[in-house]
């Protein structure tokens, strides 16, 4: 008798419950994992041509030497090492991070269109970090194009975009608590949380000084291309951790999704892996604004994508979502450099015209249900 496949809720994870046929199964996570591997391959790829278009043109050959220790030709070393390397990997490592942060929100608020821009937990973040500049003076304004804002002091600004993203968490939490509250309802208060911390973006604004101004305003221009090796290293390390605690804790979403009482009752904390969860989110979130500005949406859409291709499932979702965030945001970061070249856009432009789209399509859907 082959297993019977039974749909637990529509768009979702199929789930195989009875039958004696376990080959039906291993296929059916064999697809998953072969679609992850997929991705994983067009990361690399996307990753050496990222490296190896722009102003100057190095072919893709000679990157991957220079890359293996082996450079025909070291005239490439300082664009390679010194400039496309960490943007590329920065770009990897954000789209991972704000892709692994949408997905937990997600789950862990049980809401479709929460992700850390939705919620107003990145302009809480960009609203600590203007504070850092202004107030604590943590921003500087350089000349050059270059490096024309750096955070002088990416430990305070850290601290204080991560205390305000907090601030703005538990509000999502508190109001998630409230019984009868809509999916529509907890975008609705992400709205005003965003409206709330863009005045006081504002407020700040008109007291500071012209390079304070000019530093705030740059620094909200979500872009991968102003962090060095010392930011990506701390943002590394954190997006690492919170990927290995979701991943960890991926059966305890998997129950949540099915709902409070039904994890509960399958021995899952429910508050406590939800209030961890969203601290992991947030610090995530917090650290990607504080050194590359707001990047909208990237949380929001990755995961509806990967959902469409290889369901809900939480073991194969949060992997799959970090790998689709990682391309996502790579492939944008790419063409924001070739699109209007020799001009480059920030990334958030093409992540928000991408975003803005879905975001509308999702809330439609909502209403039509």
């Amino acid at each position: 008798m082959k297993a019977q496949i039974v749909t637990i809720k529509r768009d979702t994870t199929v789930y195989f419950t009875e039958g004696n046929n376990p080959e039906d199964y291993l296929g059916y996570v064999k697809k998953k994992v072969l679609w992850i591997i997929a991705g994983m391959i067009l990361i690399i790829i996307l990753f050496v041509y990222s490296i190896s278009v722009g102003a100057i043109s190095i072919p893709p050959m000679e990157v991957i030497q220079t890359l293996l220790g082996q450079a025909p030709n070291q005239k490439w070393d300082t664009v390679i090492w010194e400039i496309r390397l960490p943007q590329a990997l920065t770009a990897i490592v954000a789209g991972i991070g704000l892709s692994v942060a949408g997905v937990a929100m997600q789950s862990i608020l049980r809401n479709p269109l929460a992700s850390p821009f939705t919620l107003g937990v990145s302009s809480a973040g960009a609203f600590g970090a203007a504070v850092a500049i202004v107030i604590f003076g943590a921003g500087q304004m350089h000349n050059s194009a270059a490096d024309a804002i750096v955070i002088s002091n990416p430990y305070v600004t850290t601290v204080m975009a991560f205390l305000f993203c907090l601030l703005a968490t538990g509000v999502i939490l508190a109001i998630s608590h409230l019984k009868g509250v809509s999916p529509e309802a907890m975008i609705l208060t992400g709205v005003a949380i965003t409206s709330l911390f863009s005045a006081g973006i504002m407020f700040l604004q008109y007291f500071a000084t012209d390079g304070q101004l000019a530093a705030v305003v740059f620094w909200t221009f979500g872009d991968v291309s102003r962090a060095n090796w010392q930011q990506l290293a701390i943002m590394t390390l954190v997006v690492a951790a919170g990927t290995l605690y979701f991943i960890a804790n991926r059966w305890n979403y998997n129950a949540i999704d099915a709902g409070d009482e039904t994890a509960k009752g399958l021995g899952v904390a429910v508050e406590r892996v939800r209030l961890v969860g969203m601290v992991v989110a947030t610090l995530i979130a917090a650290v990607i604004v504080t050194f590359l500005g707001i990047i909208g949406f990237v949380g929001l859409v990755c995961p509806h994508m990967v959902r469409r291709i290889i369901g809900d499932d939480q073991r194969f979702l949060i992997p799959g979502s970090c790998v689709m965030g990682a391309i996502l945001l790579l492939a944008s970061d790419t063409v924001a450099r070739l699109i209007l070249a020799p001009y480059i856009l920030p990334v958030a432009v093409l992540t928000a015209f991408m975003g803005a789209p879905l975001f509308i399509y999702l809330i439609i859907r909502g209403y039509r249900r």
